[in-house]
């Protein structure tokens, strides 16, 4: 009798470990299926983009009017911004598909600046057109890489899957057509990476945090251990893993993990390798109840930063989320706000200890300016401002615009009913550069 139960038990037990492995894959199944699917398609969306952005670019050359490339050239603008945006959907984390984005990037720039510009009071000159043509005829050349891929992949029935599986494994057997056919496709675009389209492009590596503007000696990992210890003012018997990362990358880092004794949450925290420079530090706990206000756990933030000798900093914003103060602050020189130079800190609004930081704006910005004289004044700059805010604030500043270029600009802060706005005018031509909404903030005034 007890033998028949053993069995039966044993039965269930098999049936049901039968049954839950026979749900388990296919879930797998299913997401693997999804997974190939949004890899198929914004394969082939990226195939089109390029095919459709080199007839856009074409047909911008056989133009017999100059005033019809402003519309022609913003359309080529947006068709790059839908290519980025596929590139960034293909499994391409092992694969690097760097250049062919900074081809697109360059693009992008190009006819962006082209198109949004008066070509009434300022046309194309010759050797803009002759970059045109040239744009032209690289992206012929990358659209038809392309294509010799997607007729691969659509000839074989390969699977994208089966290439980020080859990837991961190293697996120098698999059918890595597709990978090769990318590696064409990015050795391409790294032969047109060198060229110089003029001012009217902006560097697109304005815009990655690749902190080419870091200055001091590259550090090993005891110091990069010194330099947490430092920063965080860490118990002597602070345990820190530490790993090398950054590889490919522009820069490389040390990335630390860091447990002290006697509390359960561990802080992650990432340093430059070269110099030695924080880029950000979490430590991870819950603040279950608000105990300081958020303007003393600003200044508990300002008094970080000084400690840190963050002395040029001034406060920018301050926004609460649960029980947790997030602050922006920003470099000021000469009376004038650096914006692009910004540090982030997170306060904890129950004890006001410091949570987070994070100064990868600032690395990658910061270096020595020379900030120029505006050639308009406050109040000129100021009629280019709706009638209906009411200011509160003004200064000068300086912002990244669209293209990464930085602008020396009149900011001027100002409410319509309950809504503040911060609104940026160009201090050398009295344009709109930019002007946001501060929604769930609070503007931080100089009385503060």
């Amino acid at each position: 009798m007890l033998r028949t139960i053993l069995i039966c038990i044993l039965s269930i037990g098999i049936i049901g470990v039968g049954y839950w492995g026979y749900q388990e894959h296919k879930e797998k199944t299913a997401v693997l299926l999804q997974a190939e699917n949004n890899y198929q398609r914004a394969f082939h969306d990226l195939t089109y983009d390029m095919s459709l952005l080199n007839d856009k670019m074409g047909s911008t050359l056989a133009m017999s009017s100059r005033d019809q490339l402003s519309p022609a050239l913003t359309e080529v603008w947006r068709v790059t911004s839908e290519a980025h945006s596929n590139v960034g959907q293909l499994p391409l984390t092992l694969v690097p598909f760097n250049k062919t984005e900074e081809f697109l990037s360059n693009v992008s720039d190009f006819s962006y600046r082209v198109g949004v510009r008066d070509l009434d009071k300022n046309p194309l000159t010759d050797e803009e057109y002759g970059r045109l043509e040239e744009l032209y005829k690289q992206s012929t050349d990358i659209q038809q890489d392309l294509r010799k891929v997607q007729n691969l992949v659509l000839e074989d029935n390969l699977r994208w899957m089966d290439v980020e599986m080859a990837l991961a494994t190293n697996d120098a057997q698999a059918d890595n057509t597709i990978i090769d056919g990318l590696k064409t496709v990015e050795k391409r675009a790294g032969e047109y990476s060198e060229t110089d389209f003029g001012p009217t492009n902006a560097s697109s590596e304005e815009g990655n945090k690749n902190f080419s503007k870091l200055k001091g000696k590259e550090i090993d990992e005891n110091e990069a251990k010194k330099v947490a210890r430092s920063f965080l003012e860490l118990d002597k018997n602070a345990k820190i893993d530490v790993t090398k990362n950054g590889n490919g990358a522009n820069y490389k880092f040390y990335s630390l993990r860091i447990q002290e004794p006697g509390k359960e949450q561990e802080t992650n925290m990432d340093i430059t390798k070269k110099g030695g420079y924080p880029i950000w530090a979490i430590r991870h706990v819950d603040v279950d109840k608000q105990n300081i206000s958020l303007n003393k756990a600003m200044n508990k933030a300002m008094k970080f930063l000084k400690d840190q000798r963050f002395e040029s900093l001034v406060a920018s914003d301050s926004a609460q989320y649960d029980n947790v103060g997030v602050f922006t602050f920003v470099e000021e020189r000469q009376g004038v706000r650096i914006y692009p130079d910004a540090v982030k800190i997170k306060v904890s609004l129950g004890d006001g200890s410091i949570v987070g930081f994070s100064a990868a704006d600032f690395l990658a910005a910061h270096h020595d300016r020379e900030i120029p004289k505006p050639a308009l004044n406050a109040d000129e700059a100021k009629k280019k401002i709706n009638e209906n805010v009411l200011i509160q604030e003004e200064r000068l500043a300086i912002i990244q615009n669209d293209l990464g270029e930085e602008v020396l600009c009149y900011e001027f802060l100002g409410t319509i009913n309950k809504d503040t706005y911060r609104i940026f005018i160009n201090a050398e031509n009295g344009n709109e550069e930019d002007v946001k909404k501060m929604d769930n903030t609070e503007p931080i005034y100089n009385g503060v």
